[in-house]
């Protein structure tokens, strides 16, 4: 665990695939007012790569990936995942989109806040956090987005095998506030007020990941996770203080949402959320 200073900042971006386009609304419009008021960054799943723009001062990326290279067919195929392929294909996507909006390393490198990703290690379900830096930093923000099951594979760093970090810690509160922050700025991808609710589908779970009892536990679990997290926030610590950004009660925009209007609606009420924020 990586300690920081008390009382330093943290913004922490919550992911949620295309649900990001807030996010992106929200660090777009951080961007455009060069607000960077944070010690430390703190991404999970699409919030990851969201950050990872946002550091490198590349507005416009995240709500690029979004809405053209995420719509096309190639991503999201339902009828290829009941074939036994991607469902969401990230083989696809993540050179697609390297290639074509590649991202500004050297001025990602030469911001001093730091980003750390979250991935779920499969072995034992468990939460890792990895400093993103260097090469491989696009290899583990890859694998902190890889949802299992839509996701048919993991990815490896150092010979380990991780998987979507928002199995284990969707938003890490709790861990940025142990490694001592105490101003946490947060994204999240739902209204206030939703709750996780167990999955239905517990019994195919089962099925698809017997093979990986442990993280099979940790998704039937997540929900538990997820809801501690938001209890976290609703009554943080008193020596915490909590500026939160969420998408309005009318947010339109679903995991899989691919209709443009949606989007760009969606990015709309984010830049507006930021907007409140700074002011």
């Amino acid at each position: 665990m990586t300690k920081l200073p008390l009382h330093s900042r943290a913004l922490i971006v919550e992911g949620g695939a295309m649900r990001g386009i807030f996010a992106a609304g929200v660090l777009d419009a951080f961007m455009a007012a060069r607000f960077q008021p944070f010690d430390i960054c703190y991404g999970v799943s699409a919030g990851s790569t969201a950050l990872a723009a946002y550091l490198s001062h590349q507005p416009g990326r995240t709500y690029r990936v979004i809405t053209d290279i995420s719509c096309r067919p190639e991503f999201i195929q339902l009828g290829r995942f009941l074939r036994g392929g991607h469902w969401l294909d990230l083989d696809w996507l993540w050179p697609v989109s390297l290639s074509e909006l590649p991202f500004d390393m050297p001025s990602f490198a030469s911001n001093p806040i730091p980003l750390w990703i979250a991935a779920t290690r499969v072995r034992d379900g468990q939460a890792c956090y990895f400093h993103a830096q260097g090469d491989e930093a696009m290899t583990i923000a890859k694998a902190s987005c890889s949802v299992p099951i839509a996701y048919r594979g993991f990815v490896e760093i150092d010979g380990e095998a991780y998987t979507d970090g928002g199995v284990a810690d969707s938003i890490p509160v709790q861990h940025a506030y142990a490694c001592g922050a105490r101003h946490l700025t947060i994204v999240l991808s739902r209204h206030w007020g939703y709750r996780k609710r167990p999955t239905r589908f517990a019994w195919l779970m089962r099925r698809l990941l017997a093979q990986y009892p442990a993280l099979c536990a940790a998704m039937l679990q997540r929900h538990l996770a997820y809801n501690a997290a938001l209890d976290f926030i609703a009554n943080p610590p008193a020596d915490c203080t909590i500026e939160l950004l969420v998408p309005p009660p009318e947010f339109a925009v679903g995991r899989l949402t691919q209709d443009r209007q949606r989007l760009d609606t969606g990015y709309q009420q984010g830049w507006q959320a930021a907007q409140r924020l700074i002011a």
